[in-house]
C-alpha cells in the first residue's frame, strides 16, 4: 500500500460515562488518511460509544477530538458531517420502495427549479458506483438487491457527501463470503487510491489480516494497544481481547441427580442448528458467541417465539412441542429476553405490576395476595428500592433486571428451566453479583439454566459447561478448565465459515 498521509483525526484523553458507569476511559487514538484502521473488541468494550462520539451521536464527558488541527470538546452530527466524517451503521439506512439513486441522494436531492432532477441523480449515482467498481443500474429498485449490494449503496450514499474519514461499523456481519471479498476491494480502493481515512469495526479476528493496515484493541473502555496489522496474528489479537488468565467452568452443580431437564436432538431453529445438547437439573450451561452467532435465535425458538425447523425437544425426558411462550410457561420453561425496555419491562407500570404481570391468571389473581407476594419476592431479590408502587422506569438497570427475573421465581409457578439472554447487559457490578446469586439459588433447588452471553468472563464465572456458536452452528462444547481467551478464539475462528476455510478465502482476497 501507499504510505498513509498526515493524521486526519486524533482523540485525546476521551472519557464517557453513563451515570456512575464509565464506558470510555481516557482513549488515545489517531486516524490517518490513506489507511484502513481496524477496530476490534468484545461486546461492551466501548466501540459503539467511541464511534458515537466521532459521529456526533454521543457527547464525551471529557477529552478532545482534533480534526485537521481543530479541537472539539464534542461534536454534533452536523459538525461531524461538515468536517468530513461519515459513518455507515451496521443496521442499514437505505429503504425499499426507492431506487438505488433515490437512496443515494435521499435528503440531499439535486433540485432544479425546486423539482428533483432525477436524470442528474441517476447520472451522478452511476459515477459514484463506478468509483466503487460495481455495475449496478442506479434505477434498480432497492428491494431487488442482495445484502452486499445494499451495503455498496450505503457506501455510495456516504461518498456523495465527500467524507475524508469513513467509519464502517461491522460492515461484513450479514454478508456472504463473495460479498465480503467484493467489499474488501471497495474499501481498499477508497483508502489506498482515494486517500480516505477508514475506520473499520469488526468482530472477525481473521478479517484483520485481509483488510487492515493498522489494528486497535479496545477492552473495558480503554485502548490495549495499536499496532501494524502485519505485526500481529489472530492468537495475539484474541489474547488482547480476552487475556488468558485461567478460569474454570463450575465443576460442581446444584441438586444434579443425572436427570435431564431440557434436551435438544438435532434441534434446528430458523437460523441455528442442528444442536444436540442435554441440560441437567441443577446445571447452568453457557451459550457463547458473537453477534449473529444464533444465540437469540436458539433461545426464542426454544420458547416458542420462533418456528422449529427440524429436530426434537424434550423436557424431563418427554418429547414436547412448544408452539408459544404460553405453552412453554405451562411446561415449566421461561425466557428473560435481552432487551428489557422493548421486550420485558413496562416503564409505565408499577414494580408490583411488572413483577406479577405474567401470573395474573394464576397465583396472583386475588388482589389481596399482591402486596405479600411482592414483599416476599422483593426481599429475596434484594430489590432496591423495595417499593411496590414505584414505576418500572424509575429502577436502575440491575434492579429492573431483578424484577424481570423475579417473575419466574415466584412460588407456585413451577418454572424448572430458565433461558437467559444477556442477563447482565447494562448492569453494574453489584447487581451482577446479586443476579448470579439468584441463579445459584435456582439451580441449587433443581432448576436448569441456559444462559446466552457475549461476555466470556460471565460464562467462566457462572457456567458448568459452555456451548460455542458461530454463524448458527455449534463449534465446541467445553466441559472443564478453559479461558476467556479460548472462548473468544473459538467464537471468532468459526464465525462464518469453518475457521481454515474462511481464513483461506480472506487471505486470497488480500493478494
Amino acid at each position: 500500500m501507499t504510505p498513509p498521509t498526515a493524521e486526519f483525526v486524533s482523540i485525546h484523553a476521551l472519557r464517557k460515562s453513563f451515570g456512575p458507569v464509565e464506558v470510555l476511559r481516557g482513549v488515545e487514538l489517531t486516524f490517518h488518511r490513506g489507511e484502513i484502521h481496524a477496530f476490534i473488541g468484545a461486546n461492551g468494550a466501548g466501540k459503539s460509544t467511541l464511534l458515537g462520539c466521532l459521529a456526533g451521536a454521543e457527547h464525551p464527558s471529557s477529552g478532545t477530538i482534533v480534526i485537521e488541527g481543530k479541537s472539539f470538546r464534542s461534536l454534533t452530527p452536523r459538525l461531524a458531517f461538515e468536517h468530513g466524517i461519515g459513518i455507515i451503521y451496521q443496521h442499514f439506512q437505505v429503504f425499499d420502495g426507492l431506487s438505488v439513486s433515490d437512496n443515494i441522494f435521499l435528503g440531499k436531492e439535486i433540485r432544479r427549479f425546486g423539482v428533483v432532477d432525477a436524470t442528474q441523480q441517476v447520472k451522478r449515482s452511476a459515477a459514484l458506483l463506478r468509483r466503487l467498481g460495481v455495475s449496478l443500474d442506479p434505477r434498480t429498485p432497492l428491494e431487488r438487491l442482495s445484502i452486499g449490494e445494499r451495503q455498496v449503496v450505503e457506501i455510495a450514499r456516504a461518498l456523495h457527501s465527500e467524507p475524508k474519514l469513513l467509519i464502517l461499523d461491522e460492515p461484513t456481519a450479514a454478508l456472504s463470503e463473495r460479498e465480503i471479498l467484493a467489499l474488501h476491494n471497495v474499501v481498499r480502493n477508497l483508502a489506498h487510491q482515494e486517500r480516505l481515512a477508514v475506520v473499520y469495526v469488526t468482530h472477525l479476528i481473521e478479517e484483520i489480516g485481509a483488510i487492515a493496515d493498522k489494528v486497535t484493541i479496545l477492552r473495558d473502555g480503554a485502548v490495549v494497544w495499536t499496532r501494524k496489522a502485519g505485526a500481529v496474528n489472530p492468537r495475539i489479537i484474541a489474547e488482547a481481547i480476552a487475556p488468558s488468565a485461567k478460569g474454570t467452568l463450575r465443576a460442581t452443580m446444584g441438586q444434579r441427580v443425572s436427570s435431564s431437564a431440557l434436551r435438544m436432538e438435532a434441534f434446528c431453529a430458523p437460523f441455528t442448528g442442528p444442536i444436540d445438547l442435554d441440560i441437567q437439573a441443577g446445571e447452568i450451561v453457557g451459550l457463547y458467541g458473537l453477534m449473529g452467532s444464533g444465540r437469540t435465535d436458539l433461545l426464542e425458538c426454544l420458547i416458542g417465539a420462533r418456528p422449529l425447523r427440524a429436530g426434537q425437544l424434550f423436557l424431563n425426558d418427554k418429547a414436547v412441542h412448544i408452539g408459544s411462550p404460553r405453552v412453554a410457561r405451562n411446561r415449566g420453561m421461561a425466557l428473560v429476553a435481552s432487551d428489557r425496555k422493548e421486550q420485558s419491562m413496562f416503564g409505565t407500570l408499577s414494580a408490583m405490576e411488572n413483577l406479577l404481570i405474567p401470573h395474573l391468571e394464576g397465583p396472583a389473581r386475588q388482589r389481596s395476595t399482591h402486596i405479600p407476594m411482592f414483599r416476599q419476592t422483593a426481599d429475596r431479590l434484594k430489590l432496591s428500592p423495595n417499593s411496590p408502587h414505584l414505576l418500572g422506569s424509575r429502577f436502575s438497570g440491575g434492579n429492573a433486571q431483578k424484577l424481570v427475573m423475579g417473575r419466574w421465581l415466584l412460588p407456585g409457578l413451577n418454572i424448572k428451566v430458565l433461558l437467559l439472554d444477556e442477563p447482565t447487559q447494562g448492569v453494574d457490578v453489584g447487581a451482577r453479583s446479586e443476579i448470579y446469586r439468584l441463579l445459584r439459588i435456582f439451580v441449587d433447588q433443581g432448576g436448569a439454566v441456559l444462559l446466552a452471553s457475549s461476555d466470556p468472563s460471565e460464562i467462566i464465572a457462572v457456567a458448568n459447561r459452555a456451548l460455542i456458536l458461530g454463524s448458527g452452528e455449534p463449534l465446541a462444547l467445553l466441559e472443564s478448565e478453559t479461558t476467556e481467551h479460548e472462548l473468544v478464539r473459538l467464537a471468532h475462528s468459526g464465525f462464518s465459515l469453518a475457521g481454515s476455510e474462511r481464513a483461506q478465502a480472506l487471505e486470497a482476497s488480500a493478494q
